[in-house]
Order: structure tokens, then sequence, then C-alpha cells
């Protein structure tokens, strides 16, 4: 049983002449003791228990007179326990603590306040430009935005836009035929790189033969690409467990740190489910999902649907005003470009974030819903990086960077390859739609090259810092980007004219 509140003989004695009971003289201790002050009930449902509450549990033969008291009791001791809540003999400083702004406490909180404070701020801000914009030009997004009848000339990149399904066919011919060991690894590695190459190259001629609208070459680039990548993928993992495969049957021990998850099966129903899913990495099988929320995927697509059409707007409204008013940036005034350049800024990042929450998030878990793919991780939170030295993409490490690095090739020239592929890829999908090779979009992802050296400089000089983060969004948003709009557009402008600016 526990203990009692010890009350004190002087009282104890004044207790038997008066004749006070045991209970009362436990509840005026109770309410004259006065607490420590790390012991401040702040909340009555906190408290610990007292003695009194210890007896009257433990005591179950109690008669009901008791039970009575001890509930008068407890509610009395809950008034009483108020008394002392922030009395000013309360320590109010105990620790040492730093200021919510300063820079080691800022990033170990939660900025969800400041957070709705830039969107109320943005829009209000926003719903004020869009109101001055359409005063000054009016409504500018005209029929025919989506789809006219120019748009039907088309049909020669939609058809090679189907017959793109060739490639992985014949590549499945291929690991089907070095299963059986019907052709040797060399030939695989050589029908391989055929195939790869002739899986970009064939949109890249059928676009350069074709009078096209520049945004269904740039589609059809796009799948080109995502096709090269799946192929290269396909054909190293392959490669891969077929090179283990035969480590396994010659009775050689595989190191420790190796899973073999998959056997080496070339399986067609495989190659289609890859050809299909919101991935660029093979493998013969994928973590999959129970069931399909379809109301899900219908907020999703609503939500696809708005976000484009937001994007249709900001384009049309207020991005080709800013670049048909505009100059070469590098042929004309200076401060001038300097204030076009500013000004395509923020509708210019407008769009590209909502292209990415459109396709990277919206369409890619859609097609993963659709196939039950589970693995959704389709990015990282790259806002928040603060050095951009090593490829990120889960692609661009498995089939490129670590192995070079197991090639013997330093890190650095493994970054530098792996920019080198990715600003390759970058003027295709631009270039080739535009039908001009100005190589903007190429030295503008092999700017970030020196862009890693001080970014890595700076975040080794303050540590603990986003000061690299920084860099990166004022390069990307503010020079980067709306730089190369206004160059391919006045370059075009210049090619459709005949060279007149």
């Amino acid at each position: 049983m526990a203990t009692t509140q010890q009350v004190p003989e002087s009282e104890a004695a004044t207790a038997i002449a008066t004749g006070t009971s045991r209970w009362d003289l436990v509840r005026r201790s109770l309410v004259r003791r006065r607490p420590s002050a790390g012991g401040l009930f702040e909340d009555s449902s906190l408290q610990p228990e007292s003695p009194v509450d210890s007896v009257a549990r433990n005591d179950g033969e109690g008669d009901k007179d008791r039970q009575e008291v001890d509930g008068n009791d407890n509610a009395n001791r809950d008034r009483s326990a108020g008394k002392f809540v922030s009395r000013p003999s309360c320590p109010a400083h105990r620790r040492v603590k730093e200021s919510p702004l300063s820079s080691d406490k800022i990033f170990q909180q939660s900025h969800a306040g400041l957070l709705n404070l830039c969107i109320v701020v943005l829009v209000a801000v926003n719903s004020r430009l869009i109101i001055e914009n359409l005063i000054k030009y009016g409504w500018l997004i005209k029929y025919g935005f989506w789809f006219s009848s120019k748009s039907l000339r088309d049909w020669p990149l939609f058809m090679c836009c189907l017959t793109l399904a060739i490639f992985p066919l014949v590549a499945f011919m291929v690991e089907k035929c070095a299963q059986q060991k019907q052709i040797s690894e060399p030939v695989v590695i050589s029908l391989h790189i055929i195939i790869t190459t002739a899986s970009v190259l064939y949109p890249v001629l059928v676009i350069l033969r074709c009078d096209s609208a520049f945004l269904s070459g740039v589609t059809l680039m796009l799948f080109a690409c995502i096709v090269w990548l799946k192929l290269v993928s396909y054909a190293h993992t392959n490669s891969d467990l077929r090179a283990l495969n035969e480590l396994t049957e010659k009775g050689e021990a595989l190191p420790n740190n190796l899973d073999m998850e998959y056997s080496y099966d070339v399986s067609f129903k495989s190659l289609a489910y890859f050809m299909v899913a919101p991935t660029l990495c093979y493998q013969p099988s994928y973590p999959r999902t129970a069931s399909i929320r379809k109301g899900w995927v219908f907020r999703q697509v609503v939500k696809l649907i708005i976000f484009t059409g937001v994007m249709g707007f900001i384009i049309e409204q207020y991005i080709n005003p800013i670049v048909q008013n505009s100059q070469h940036p590098l042929k004309g005034n200076l401060l001038y470009a300097i204030e076009r350049v500013l000004k395509l800024s923020v509708p210019n990042l407008y769009v590209w974030l909502c292209m990415f929450y459109c396709f990277f998030h919206l369409w890619l878990n859609i097609l993963a819903e659709i196939l039950q793919f589970g693995d959704r991780e389709f990015y990282k939170d790259w806002w928040n990086a603060q050095t951009v030295e090593e490829p990120v993409h889960k692609w661009m490490l498995r089939h490129l960077y670590f192995p070079c690095l197991r090639n013997g090739i330093p890190k650095s020239g493994a970054i530098l390859i792996a920019f080198l592929v990715s600003a390759v890829f970058h003027e295709l999908c631009i270039a080739v739609p535009c039908h001009m090779f100005k190589l903007w979009a190429f030295i503008g992802i092999m700017f970030q090259v020196p862009l890693v050296l001080i970014t890595n400089y700076l975040q080794n000089k303050f540590s603990n810092s986003m000061v690299g983060n920084m860099v990166f969004w004022f390069i990307f948003s503010i020079l980067g980007q709306p730089m190369c709009v206004l160059l391919y557009y006045h370059d075009l402008m210049n090619r459709n004219n005949g060279g007149i600016d």
C-alpha cells in the first residue's frame, strides 16, 4: 500500500485535541504545501497522484461516505492547485535557448505559419497582376490554343511516336537470343547500341523533315528520350544479371554485400510493364499496391487539368507579351535586357513549377495508381539541395555515375560525364523542334559544372547554412531559364524572318 502524506507532530496533537480527522489534516497539508519550481501544475490532468488518491484507491473496503469525501477532496485540490500556476516567484528562464529566427534554430522548427503567409502574399500580389494584365492587354488566349487545324499536319510525328514500340520489341529479341546463348556478349552490346541510337535518330529525322508545331516536336522528342533511357537500363540490367548468372553457374561465390534479389529471366511481360511503368530503371519485378483507388485517380486528373490550364494561361497572358516586346538579350541594351529577364523570371518560374507538379507528381502518380506501381518516390526534396555536386536521379546514379566510378574514372570526371549526357538530351528536346542548333540549352546545363565548385565552396565556408541553396535558386529562376527563353525565341524569330531581328 502506498505511503500517506506525513503530518507534523504539532498538527497531530492539535487534531487529537480538537477531534479533527486524519483526512482533513492531509488535505490542509496539501493546500499549504508549496510545489517546487519544476512541479507547477499547468494542467490538472498532468498532476502527480496524491497520497489521498493512493489511499482511497487501495482501500477498496471503504464505505460510500468516504468515497464522497474523496471526490470532494479531489475537486478542492484541483481548485487549489490553480493558485500556484505561473506564480511571480516561479522562474521564467530555466535553460539556454536560441531565438527562433537564429541561424542555428531556424531550420529545426516548423515554418507552416510563414508558408501560409507566403501563400496569402502571393495570392494578393498575383491577383493584382492578373487584373492589371487584363486591363492592359485584354484576353489574349485565342481560339485554337490547345488544338487547331494546323495540328492535323503533325500526323507523321504521331505515327512516329506509335512506331517507337518497335525498338523495345527488337531489344527483347536480342536479349532472348543472348539468354539462349545464340549470340556472344560483344554482339549483344553492339546490337543494343544500334537499337538505342536508332530510337533517338529516327524521331530527330522525322521532326526535321516535317514542318511541325513546336509542341508536337517537343512531345515526340520527350517520348524518344524516355524510350532511349529505358532501353539503356533494360540492356544494362540484363547484362549485369547475365554476368552474375554465369558466375553462379561456374560455382563461384558472390560477394557478401551483393544481394541477388532477381534471377536472370528474359520475360516479355516484364519488359512490356516496364515500358509503360513510371520509372526509367528496369528490374524484373516491382513492388505493387493491392488495389486501384478510383476516386483518388479522379481527383488527381481534375488537378492535372486545372494546373495545365494555369500553365496555358500564364504562357499566353504573361510570357508571350513579355517576350514579344523584348529585344535579343545579347544584341540590345544591357539594362533593358536585365529588366526583361527579371520581368520574365517570375511567370517563367510559375510555369516551370506547375510543369514539375503536373508531370512528376500528378501524372506519374496517376500512371502508378492505374498500373498499381508501388514505389512512388519519383523525386526527392531537390528544392532543399545545398549543392549540385552529384546527380540525384536514380537512372543517372545506377547506369552512369557509379559505373564510371567502378571503371576507375574519378568522381569529378563522373560528374562531368553525367552533366554532359544531360546537356545533350536537353539540347535535343529543344533544338530539334525549333529546327536550329544554337546550343543554349547545352550551355545552360554545362554552366552548372562551375556552379558545383561555387556551391561546394560556400557550403564548406558557411557550414550548416543554406547559402548554396540560395545560389542555386538565384541562378535557376532568375538568370538561367528566362535567359534561355529569350535567346531561343529571338533566334527562332530571326530564322523565320530571314535573319531580321
